[in-house]
């Protein structure tokens, strides 16, 4: 198969968990045995729950501590203004990590369920939460699992959570790496139509290096990006205003790379402390802090975000969508 990484042989191949790629994979038993060549029922199901959502939208990196949370707040909050129709939700499926209850400010909301399923958090009228964070018992317990068990949980986000009828964006909030999660993600949204994805990274070619593969990762398993955005591209001080690389772009940064690859790049996002502030305080940058550069150059990435989705943010709604 082409659309899985290269480590591994694919769940069609003849040699499945039988070569040395394969010692050590949760999986092995499983492919060995042929019952994972079959078709996952969860795949169709995960497809029929999506069909209502307009556009899927992965936030990735391969590198941890670029703000991919962050990003992942600003953009949904930016969706959901730019239409008080459109609903938007975020899916947090960083399992062992999950920082958007705290981001978006519900770090103490809990999940219901009903008979329609999960019923996800509200951050405001038109932008909904779902993390395994309001499924802890405390906001300090580990989540200690291996793939499958990571699989199945992604596998109920998707399908067992009441997204509702008239989803306009669900923006998915994924882990770094090209691991357990990745992997679970491009096997139940291969099937889904309207999946692209945003890549996060900082300047620096230690964040680019991972990047790189990410990128590499998303071709494999064709999912389209839609672009590659710069965070933390410069420091600017509140007080004078003066611009300074605080991550040094030594070898071109994202621009660069994302010319190198042929991938788009939307845009950069300096780094402005009042913005981390407000997003550990779980407040709307958005609203407090409106001329920020940030929010500013976030206005044209996400511009041209709906571009690329050829979305008109004013377009009208369904009747049965309205609130």
């Amino acid at each position: 198969m082409t659309d899985i990484p290269e480590h591994c042989p694919g769940t069609q191949s003849e040699t499945a968990g039988k070569v040395s790629a394969c010692q050590g994979c949760s999986n092995q038993q499983i492919c060995a045995s042929g019952e994972a060549s079959k078709i996952d029922p969860g795949i169709e199901l995960v497809k029929a729950k999506l069909t209502t959502v307009k556009h899927k939208i992965l936030v990735v990196s391969g590198k941890g501590g670029v703000g991919k949370s962050t990003f992942t707040s600003l953009l949904a909050r930016s969706l959901a203004s730019k239409n008080e129709n459109h609903n938007v939700a975020i899916l947090d499926v960083d399992i062992c990590g999950p920082s958007i209850p705290r981001v978006m400010g519900v770090l103490e909301e809990k999940v219901h369920q009903s008979g329609f399923g999960w019923s996800p958090v509200f951050a405001d009228e038109n932008l909904c939460v779902m993390s395994i964070g309001f499924l802890l018992q405390s906001n300090n317990d580990a989540v200690i699992w291996r793939g499958p068990k990571k699989n199945g949980m992604i596998r109920q986000f998707f399908t067992e959570v009441d997204w509702g009828d008239c989803l306009e964006y669900l923006v998915i909030d994924t882990p770094p790496g090209t691991s357990d999660e990745h992997l679970s993600l491009a096997q139940f949204l291969k099937e889904v139509p309207n999946v692209t994805a945003v890549i996060v990274t900082t300047p620096q070619e230690v964040s680019l290096l991972d990047v790189r593969k990410e990128i590499d990762f998303l071709k494999k398993v064709k999912i389209p990006m839609l672009g590659v955005v710069e965070n933390m591209s410069t420091f600017i001080c509140p007080k004078c205003k003066a611009k300074s690389d605080i991550f040094p772009a030594n070898t071109g940064g994202a621009e660069k790379m994302a010319e190198e690859l042929d991938v788009p790049f939307l845009g950069n996002l300096p780094l402005d402390p009042v913005i981390a502030r407000c997003c550990d305080e779980g407040q709307n940058p958005i609203e407090e802090c409106s001329q920020s550069a940030v929010i500013l150059n976030l206005n044209l990435i996400v511009s041209k975000i709906l571009d690329k989705l050829n979305v008109d943010p004013k377009h009208s709604v369904d009747e049965n969508c309205r609130s």
